[in-house]
């Protein structure tokens, strides 16, 4: 019986505690502070639960809980005591008027904003995110990134002092400040999602658990800002990608290409979602941001039956289009591919060798990996061979090393 409060515990906890780190936060004006006192709310179900059994309404129990732990720890700190009876206020009302709906998603959108502020590291925004919103421990972030558990706890405990430190506000930023915070919030999503999708590094080519969890952080996010079309388009590409999990992975770990996947094993309900996301982000109308057209790109894949019925002229379109936009020598690979598929490899290898010598593409192993894809269609195997080589020893991943090192021998 134990052990099924516990797995009780555990899917409350998964559920309720972003909403109960936002509320806390807003009243408590500081995110790790909030974090432990949801933490210590934990505790107490964990040694409660079991005896009492789960109540009928676990998140507000645990929020009541925290709150009261709250008011117990500002009363022992005599720093903070000048602080105590505006807080203690704040805490007694919040006690007797329940939230609203509506005040449970801008602590939401709060927490999302503040997780993802720029004053932290790209690892720490990525790390404090998870921790915060998608309720994982140091040792699940640890695993899912192949880091030591102590280094994701330390990235954790330093996002939270950083923001205490730089007295870093809890809110959602206005006006024009906006768009550059909400587009750090999308990268941080993002980048989460392509960790699951393609492993940088380890024995697995993906790690399915992490894209669950970026998606899910997608649709949250999209429901506290439905006005905003690239969240949309953000949600619309993850969940067509990950329409395709399934395909990508033979039986024993290797991986499949995208245009040899069966395309029967890619999940209709997602792609049908990932459409329909597009479709809100489009109907907001004005220009196409990057999320979107990336996500409108992923639609051609999708709209597709078969591999050869891919729209491959639109698609270089779409590439150009996001290249005026985004001009990034990681969209002109794409580009060059697409135009490769298009009009032939000769078109694709005279763009791909007008960013062979870009700096950010040094050590980014599939440069050499399309490059020899381009030679070897155009029938230069030993150039290929060399290409898939210098790719196989650039890659961190086992999967994909091992893939290059086959398309080298097959030259």
């Amino acid at each position: 019986m134990a052990s099924d409060t516990h797995r009780a515990i555990e899917a409350v906890w998964r559920i309720e505690a972003a909403r109960l780190i936002a509320g806390l936060a807003r009243l408590v004006r500081e995110v790790g502070l909030a974090e432990e006192l949801a933490q210590d709310a934990l505790v107490a179900a964990l040694e409660q639960w079991p005896e009492s059994g789960v109540p009928r309404n676990p998140g507000a129990w645990l929020m009541t809980v925290a709150k009261r732990r709250a008011i117990d720890l500002i009363r022992r700190n005599e720093r903070l005591e000048r602080n105590l009876a505006e807080l203690g206020h704040r805490l007694d009302q919040a006690e007797e008027e329940p939230p609203e709906v509506d005040e449970i998603e801008d602590d939401l959108l709060r927490l999302v904003f503040t997780a993802c502020h720029p004053v932290l590291s790209m690892e720490a925004r990525v790390a404090l995110t998870l921790r915060v919103l998608g309720g994982l421990t140091a040792e699940e972030i640890a695993r899912a990134f192949l880091i030591p558990e102590s280094t994701a706890a330390q990235r954790i405990v330093r996002a939270k002092r950083t923001l205490a430190d730089k007295q870093i506000p809890f809110e959602v930023p206005q006006g024009a400040e906006l768009a550059g915070r909400l587009a750090a919030v999308l990268e941080v999503i993002y980048l989460v999602f392509n960790e699951g999708y393609s492993a940088t590094a380890g024995d697995n080519w993906m790690r399915p658990a992490l894209c669950e969890d970026a998606l899910r952080l997608g649709r949250v996010l999209a429901g506290l800002m439905p006005r905003e079309p690239e969240v949309h388009g953000l949600v619309a590409l993850m969940e067509i990608q990950a329409s395709r999990s399934a395909a990508r992975v033979s039986p024993s770990g290797e991986p499949i290409l995208l245009l040899e996947q069966n395309r029967a094993r890619w999940d209709p309900l997602l792609i049908g979602r990932g459409l329909a996301a597009l479709e809100r982000a489009e109907a907001l109308g004005g220009a196409r941001g990057p999320y979107a057209l990336q996500a409108a790109i992923a639609a051609c894949h999708a709209r597709a039956v078969t591999a050869e019925d891919t729209d491959w002229v639109h698609i270089a379109a779409l590439y150009e289009e996001l290249a005026k936009l985004s001009r990034s020598p990681v969209v002109e690979l794409n580009r060059a591919v697409a135009l490769s598929m298009a009009y032939g490899p000769e078109a694709g290898l005279q763009l791909l060798d007008q960013i062979v010598d870009e700096p950010s593409l040094k050590d980014y192993h599939l440069l050499p990996s399309v490059r020899g894809d381009f030679l070897f269609k155009l029938g230069r195997r030993e150039e290929a061979r060399a290409e898939f080589e210098r790719a196989a020893s650039m890659t961190r991943n086992a999967r994909e090393r091992a893939l290059l090192e086959e398309r080298a021998a097959a030259c």
